[in-house]
């Protein structure tokens, strides 16, 4: 596709997506989740208009019940009159049409609801827990008007600490008598949460669970005045839900609106700082890719191929290696 079609096109399903048309909201996706030319000239002109909704990263071990409170979450967010849309990270392969994971049948109750919009991404081998144009999803889903996104991660456990930089409210969810909070702390889940959510609290030892979260996190180390480089360790709530009912689901929604609200209220700086974070990880992951695709292509492959190959022979180390290939880019630009 040549870049006056790429842009013809997002245009007209730019124009169609913030007109209302769900399908076409769903093409623009995945031409982002592809990495079109289409899906980049669609965001040039989307990316200003979002920055408004709240964007909600629900992260934590499998079994934890993510999906099903997510789709809690969409019943309760319907009920107050409100657009939700969901994008649920997908450890498998998009061939295989990975959303509907067991979980994930209950969010399809929703399909037909046009205020709902849920759309699962693969993703495809990334580390973190999110798929790597997780963040260019929600910007798209946050132009199109709708005012929370839910991201729902893969679930991998120890490696979802990547959320934070996608999220502004970040809700960790661990389940009781699985000894997840000790993996929460080895994670390091804790010192990203702002909402720590316990969930099947019907079942025995949720209150026991959320109390030695809640003495966890009391006794976390504080920051003293001598140590000024290192951010002073959130203080997240603990809740305690029963998705599968929907006990407790008011009362984190609450919990969610308060956490956004409390970001404005504190002169923006929590919410600049969530959004910096995001745009250095969106702008570092695609100048990393643009700078592989630049070492993979035309006069540089076989120079790449080379270097490469002297690396996996153990001629080369892999850090003189990277300054070899940037040393490439660079006189290739200055030619």
């Amino acid at each position: 596709m040549g870049e006056a079609d790429a842009e013809s096109r997002a245009d007209a399903l730019t124009d169609a997506a913030l007109g209302g048309d769900r399908r076409a909201l769903a093409r623009l996706l995945t031409a982002v989740e592809n990495r079109t030319a289409l899906a980049e000239a669609a965001l040039r002109r989307l990316y200003p208009r979002a920055g408004s909704a709240h964007i909600v990263g629900i992260t934590g071990p499998p079994g934890a019940g993510k999906s099903t409170l997510v789709a809690a979450l969409i019943g309760e967010v319907r009920k107050a009159g409100r657009a939700v849309a969901v994008v649920a990270v997908d450890p498998s392969s998009p061939i295989t049409g990975g959303a509907l994971l067991g979980d994930r049948v209950r969010m399809q109750a929703y399909a037909g609801d046009g205020d709902v919009f849920i759309r699962s991404m693969a993703a495809r081998g990334h580390a973190g827990g999110l798929a790597s144009t997780t963040s260019a999803a929600t910007a798209v889903l946050d132009a199109a008007g709708f005012d929370l996104v839910l991201v729902e991660t893969v679930g991998t456990g120890q490696s979802e600490v990547e959320v934070a930089a996608a999220a502004d409210t970040t809700v960790v969810l661990e389940a009781p008598e699985m000894g997840d909070e000790v993996q929460a702390i080895k994670a390091g889940l804790l010192e990203v949460a702002d909402l720590v959510v316990v969930n099947k609290g019907d079942k025995p030892g949720a209150q026991r669970t959320a109390s030695q979260l809640r003495a966890m996190l009391v006794a976390a180390p504080r920051v003293g005045s001598t140590v000024v480089d290192r951010p002073r360790p959130k203080q997240p709530e603990v809740l305690i839900t029963t998705a599968a009912t929907g006990e407790g689901v008011p009362e984190l929604l609450a919990a969610l609106d308060r956490h956004r609200q409390a970001a404005a209220a504190d002169g923006g700086d929590g919410a600049r700082r969530a959004r910096l974070a995001r745009a250095e990880a969106q702008v570092w992951a695609i100048l990393s890719e643009r700078l592989r695709d630049r070492l993979h292509r035309g006069g540089l492959r076989d120079a790449t191929a080379v270097t490469l190959a002297a690396v996996a022979e153990h001629r080369l180390d892999p850090y003189a290696a990277a300054d070899e290939l940037l040393g490439k880019l660079m006189d290739e630009t200055e030619r």
